[in-house]
């Protein structure tokens, strides 16, 4: 059973799928992944990040945080299995945002040539990587609203600038579906562009915890996958999305990132050239 902020998704054949990685024949193919981003609104590359590089930063993730009372004591911190106690959400919030998130740390990760080098191929041109990172990590046994990421697209929150934004969805550290990996709505990039062309501008109050009410409404289904450390998920800025919940059986923590990527020509949203902080705004 997969649910998203308690809401039981539909696994009808109709309603829930698989998300389709791109074939090894394809990954050297700019004109080929092109097409079939512009086709499905999602680029799944396995592998597209050393396994080890993922494995190491959740470990200085999780050791950063582990006084906060996040993780079980003794823990491996790459297992990173939670705990059901109260934490100290000051300290957490002390280190995430003011020790993690501007950290050389993650810097490093998120502009590291397998990802940087990535994008200045596909999008052929200097590019530039928005400084607003976002890093998230999703206690086992978490339910109810807001405790994963609600359905929306991410051009809601990037009107100032362009919208040949790129967002790369990563999960940091194996992350089977159980853990709340990433869903996709299949093809919903398609009316969402139509939307915005007929001057249907969503608002950030659009977005919603009903995923099985959004499948229905766009006639489609929500996909999800079991991705593996490496793995990323390179997505336009139309496709909605939303976070599932974690159900892990041995109650480790979910740790991802979500950055975004445009070509350096294009206008840039400056709201999102501060680092990322819960207070922020948007």
């Amino acid at each position: 059973m997969i649910t998203s902020n308690g809401y039981t998704l539909d696994e009808a054949p109709a309603r829930l799928g698989a998300l389709q990685p791109v074939p090894d024949s394809e990954r050297g193919d700019k004109d080929a992944l092109w097409s079939r981003m512009r086709r499905d609104g999602y680029l799944y590359l396995k592998n597209q990040i050393d396994p080890e590089l993922v494995r190491a930063f959740r470990e200085y993730y999780f050791t950063k945080m582990a006084e906060t009372g996040l993780v079980e004591r003794g823990s491996d911190m790459r297992e990173a299995v939670g705990t059901q106690v109260a934490i100290d959400r000051a300290l957490l919030r002390s280190i995430l945002f003011g020790d993690i998130v501007p950290g050389s740390e993650y810097e490093s990760l998120t502009s590291h040539p397998s990802i940087k080098g990535w994008f200045e191929w596909f999008l052929g041109d200097d590019v530039h990587l928005h400084k607003r990172k976002i890093i998230r990590h999703t206690r086992p046994g978490e339910a109810g609203i807001g405790t994963a990421t609600q359905a929306h697209y991410d051009l809601v929150y990037l009107r100032g600038g362009t919208d040949k934004v790129l967002a790369m969805w990563i999960p940091l550290g194996d992350c089977p579906v159980d853990m709340g990996g990433l869903t996709y709505l299949e093809g919903s990039h398609h009316p969402v562009m139509a939307d915005e062309r007929n001057g249907v501008l969503r608002a950030a109050e659009w977005i919603t915890a009903d995923l099985p009410k959004l499948a229905e409404k766009y006639d489609s289904r929500w996909l999800v996958a079991d991705y593996e450390a490496g793995d990323v998920v390179v997505h336009s800025s139309h496709i909605i999305h939303a976070g599932t919940d974690n159900v892990d059986s041995q109650d480790r923590l979910r740790l991802s990132t979500d950055i975004r990527y445009q070509r350096a020509s294009e206008p840039i949203d400056w709201r999102w050239q501060e680092h990322w902080h819960d207070q922020d705004g948007l």
